[in-house]
């Protein structure tokens, strides 16, 4: 039994069909899956799928594209909303300097917003980065050194050695289905020595459709391609590796059932 531990069930290409979307993920053996929110706009609905799944949990917070959109989203408001029951995450934050959607310094304060609220919430916050390993570890160590926080790197796609630093600072780091692709090699290497206890797996859906779905909007039941690749990369076994990844998950959100 796997969990997919980030997907966006309210996007386009997934709210349209999201009852099967949900029975598809079930059949395919996922038991739990985190709907992640990336801008206010979403955070009631991606909540109130939470509210109406009992096998689906949700987060709030702003994307690093978002950032320009949302000045008013400071830590109390993130706080407020995260003491909700169904709400188990902080994200996804970070910084993403490929698209550069948002100002970098707005993308900045945003992260630190985020970093805030998971430490006083003691909730888990998700990372995303993109050509920005230095500012995102930057940021992360001057605020660990405010007060610990935990956390995943979500989607990894970066280097091994900020995969390491990562570790280092108590973060898990998720691989999506980006690890299937052939002209992933770099991250196949990282993705093979990562330590199981720190390992989770999430589809990014409706985003990055693993081998052998590429062209198709991704969906949660793709987690188990994704995660029976991994398994062979690593000599695992698929049952090893689902049972190592969903305890991982229930002990980085602690507050999802």
């Amino acid at each position: 039994m796997l969990i997919d531990s980030h997907c966006h069930l309210n996007y386009k290409g997934l709210i349209e069909d999201q009852q099967n979307v949900l029975e598809r993920a079930r059949a395919a053996g996922v038991r739990l899956m985190l709907n992640i929110a990336t801008r206010e706009s979403e955070w009631d609905d991606v909540l109130s799928t939470a509210l109406r799944e009992p096998d689906v949990w949700a987060t709030v917070g702003i994307h690093p594209h978002e950032a320009d959109e949302h000045p008013h989203i400071d830590t109390a408001k993130l706080v407020e909303r995260a003491s909700h029951r169904r709400v188990v995450g902080i994200g996804e934050t970070g910084l993403d300097y490929y698209y550069d959607h948002s100002d970098r310094e707005r993308q900045q304060r945003s992260f630190r917003a985020h970093i805030v609220a998971s430490r006083e919430t003691g909730l888990p916050l998700i990372v995303h980065t993109r050509d920005a390993e230095e500012d995102t570890l930057a940021i992360m160590r001057d605020e660990m050194g405010k007060g610990a926080y935990t956390g995943v790197i979500h989607c990894f796609t970066a280097s091994g050695a900020f995969a390491d630093a990562a570790l280092e600072l108590g973060f898990y780091i998720s691989i999506s289905g980006i690890v299937t692709f052939k002209s992933a090699r770099d991250l196949q290497e990282t993705a093979a020595r990562l330590p199981l206890e720190r390992l989770l797996v999430e589809t990014d859906s409706p985003f990055l459709a693993p081998v052998p779905h590429r062209g198709k909007p991704c969906e949660p039941a793709y987690v188990a391609d994704t995660a029976r690749f991994l398994a062979q990369l690593r000599g695992e076994s698929l049952e090893q590796l689902a049972e190592a990844t969903s305890a991982n998950f229930h002990t980085l959100f602690s507050k999802a059932e």
